[in-house]
């Protein structure tokens, strides 16, 4: 079956960012002026979904706001002739049909997902977390779509990781079956370094099957008292085919402060608007 949806769970109190995040969602953090859940919904949109659900919770109302039509600025736009700042706002409105659903409670990404269940209903659908931001030429959901349409089953996209890293990510225990590509025997939470299965680390993007729900909703809480979505994945590769894909591309993690002055940087190098002063800039800075 065709992946149509997506879901983003942006419910997260984004700690790591305060004071920056005490009164609006770290999803709207711009990188340079575009918020970072902008450049996960475009890259859902560019890989050709559908439908997008947005798992939001307490004081998120601006992310809805964002992708929301506003008359008042179009007018004001329209009026003062500004064309190109009008059409750039009125395309982030008509990006993609997307939805909206609170997790009421921080149980943890797995309890995030499975409030998804009714939107998704018996359809393979992606997740894509909203601190990993990813640049390359064909965007990082369809490369896993691609992979897809070829092997089915479900498919997390990984990245080799130093051994001091692993105990930051859900690690895959695999066993190589082509470039870029390994079977899932297992999947460990965070694990120690010593005794991590490998340095495959799940880097936010995810293509998974619908029975995931149903093993959700009997999974225990696991690592920080959280529903980890990690712990589900392992029995679904017990019952089923999962597959890691080490992706193509340059992966950000935005809600991390050094990860997220990286992408600013080198976003803004990439600017036709931007590279030529900031590269100079930073020249400067760095010659003293």
């Amino acid at each position: 079956m065709k992946v149509q949806k997506a879901v983003i769970p942006a419910a997260g109190l984004g700690t790591r960012f305060l004071p920056a995040t005490k009164a609006q969602p770290k999803e709207m953090l711009p990188i340079i002026d575009t918020p970072t859940i902008q450049y996960i919904i475009e890259e859902a949109v560019n890989s050709g979904i559908t439908d997008i659900l947005i798992i939001t919770g307490k004081d998120k109302k601006s992310i809805e706001d964002h992708f929301d039509s506003s008359p008042m600025l179009e007018d004001m736009l329209r009026s003062k002739g500004k064309t190109e700042l009008l059409e750039l706002i009125k395309d982030i409105s008509e990006l993609v049909d997307i939805h909206y659903i609170r997790q009421k409670e921080p149980k943890g990404l797995g309890h995030a997902v499975y409030c998804a269940r009714k939107f998704i209903g018996n359809e393979p659908f992606a997740v894509m977390l909203g601190d990993d931001v990813v640049r390359n030429g064909v965007p990082c959901l369809q490369q896993m779509l691609d992979l897809y349409d070829e092997v089915g089953g479900s498919i997390l996209g990984v990245k080799e990781v130093p051994q001091g890293d692993v105990s930051k990510y859900g690690i895959l225990d695999a066993e190589k079956v082509k470039d870029k590509v390994f079977r899932c025997r297992d999947l460990v939470e965070k694990p120690d370094p010593a005794t991590a299965p490998s340095r495959l680390a799940i880097m936010g993007r995810y293509i998974i099957q619908p029975e995931i729900f149903d093993i959700l909703e009997n999974t225990a809480p696991g690592a920080g008292g959280e529903i980890q979505l990690t712990d589900a994945l392992k029995e679904l590769a017990r019952r089923d085919s999962v597959y890691g894909y080490e992706f193509d591309g340059r992966r950000y993690d935005v809600g991390d402060k050094l990860g997220y002055l990286k992408a600013t940087v080198e976003f803004a190098l990439e600017r036709q608007d931007l590279s030529e002063e900031f590269r100079a800039y930073l020249k400067k800075v760095i010659d003293g």
